[in-house]
This record gives C-alpha cells, structure tokens and sequence, in this order.
C-alpha cells in the first residue's frame, strides 16, 4: 500500500527548479489519499494520516468540497472523492483521440449492420454521448451528440460500470444516487456481473420500444472501461442482419478502439458470440 505521509523532496527533486507550494501540495495529498480510501475518511483521520492539523484539514476539505473534488456522505460525517476528476480526464486531448479513433470505425461499423452506432462516457449521474454515426437506410434509430441518459437506464453506461475497478464502479454509483436522490436499484450488482461474464450488454431499451441495446466497453491499457460503444439495433422487415452479426462487428470494432486507446490485443473471441453468427451464417 502507497504510503500516505507528505512527501518529500528527493535528490532527484532537488536537482530540478522547485519551488514549495505547501498549500497545493496539501491539496494533492489530500487528493491522493481520497483516491486510495474508497470508503471515504472523516476529518481527523484524514488528519492523522496526514501529520496534519484539524483546523488546516478541515479548511482544505471545504475548499475541495466547494470545487466539487470530494462530496460528504449522506450523515455528514465523512468525505468521499467525487468523479470530478475523472470528468477532467475526459476533456483532456486523450478523449478527442478516442473519438478521432473511433469515427472510422464506428463508420465502417454503420456501414457493414446497416444501423446506427455511437460512443458514449460517464459523466456524472448520465451517459453522454461523445459520437455518432447514423444508418446508411433511410429509416433506422438514432442517438444525438451530446445527448445524456440517465445512467440507470442506458446500456452504455452498464457495460461501462461493469468494466471498471470496483472502487471505481461504487464511487460511480454513489454520484449517481447523490445527484438523483435515488436508491441503487435491487438488481444491479447481479446485472453487471452477468454483462462481466458474457462482456457486453444486450437488452431492449429502457426508453425506446422495439430497439435492442447491445454495447460494448472500449478499455484502456489497464483494462478498464473508459467508453461504452453501442449499436441501438432496430430489426427492419427482410432485414438480413441479426442480433448474432451485430454482436460479433461491434467486439471487433470495440477492441479495435481499445487497442488503440493502449489495450491489449485480444486473445480469442467470447465463444458464444462466435457460435451463434456462425450459425446465423450458416442459416443464410
């Protein structure tokens, strides 16, 4: 485990321009050990554990607090670290990498199911939605940019939650209940780990009669969800694209942004989605 001790300026520190800023470095520690205490900390334990006093804690944590960093429990007795920081992250050029990246897939994507797909990421208590790209027919469903979802009631954000760390994945939770002023719902932990062991969600939309929302995660190089890429499929009459040939292009095409987000390559292919498009194939 990290230590959580203020830091000290190291020899290598020492041979560079530095300059103290005891008041940022208080902040980034504060920070720092938030990021490692899921549970959150009250005032005097973040104290202790920082050789700190109350009164300057307790200052640095309204401030945090006030900029939206960390966020208080529902008793009032202990701080949390909010998702602001990896809000932050996402506006960072990485996140227009990722949609540069992903266009021409997403367009090649479109091109070969014939419907609509879009990129979407966290933000907050909703899934917003980052990119899109409409079905070449002249009839099928879409998904505005910049759109949000609530993220209880999108696929994206499901396949998102169930592809990130757990202490990510509660903190996650947690906004959302903050910001809604709801409960988690009873089936959710029992839901993501089914879109864990199949790696991606399928399921009809929550607000859309007749679409059928199947999204995968798009990882980064610690394998964690960073986006979610989902394709709304809306079965036309005599289409010949199933379900089947839906899921199989969009785990290609999701780890072909993953990889270039610095995700590993994939070994094999999930082996259920491999048998049934080979038998919609086959049927054809």
């Amino acid at each position: 485990m990290r230590s959580t001790a203020p830091r000290t300026v190291t020899a290598k520190t020492q041979g560079k321009r530095y300059y103290p800023t005891p008041a940022l470095e208080k902040g980034l520690d504060i920070l720092e050990l938030f990021a490692s205490t899921p549970e959150g900390m009250t005032v005097s334990e973040v104290a202790r554990r920082l050789n700190r006093t109350m009164s300057e804690i307790f200052r640095m944590l309204l401030c945090l607090e006030h900029r939206g960093y960390l966020a208080q429990s529902a008793n009032k007795d202990r701080y949390h670290l909010t998702l602001r920081l990896f809000r932050l992250g996402q506006e960072h050029p990485p996140t227009k990498r990722m949609v540069t990246e992903a266009m021409p897939v997403m367009h090649s994507v479109s091109y070969q199911l014939r419907q609509s797909c879009h990129l979407g990421v966290l933000d907050g208590s909703h899934v917003v939605i980052l990119a899109q790209v409409d079905s070449p027919e002249s009839t099928g469903f879409y998904v505005k940019v910049g759109s949000k979802v609530d993220l209880m009631h999108a696929a994206t954000g499901h396949v998102i939650l169930a592809h990130q760390t757990k202490d990510s994945c509660e903190r996650a939770i947690e906004e959302w209940m903050r910001e809604t002023d709801k409960k988690k719902p009873v089936d959710l932990d029992e839901h993501l780990e089914k879109i864990r062991g199949r790696g991606y969600e399928r399921r009809a939309s929550y607000e859309v009669t007749g679409v059928m929302n199947i999204s995968f995660p798009v990882l980064n190089s610690q394998g964690n969800a960073i986006a979610g890429l989902t394709v709304p499929y809306v079965k036309r009459i005599e289409d010949t694209i199933g379900v089947p040939e839906v899921v199989e292009v969009l785990r290609k095409a999701s780890q072909q942004i993953s990889e270039a987000m610095g995700a590993l390559p994939e070994g094999n292919a999930v082996p259920e989605i491999a048998t049934a498009a080979k038998k919609a194939r086959t049927k054809k």
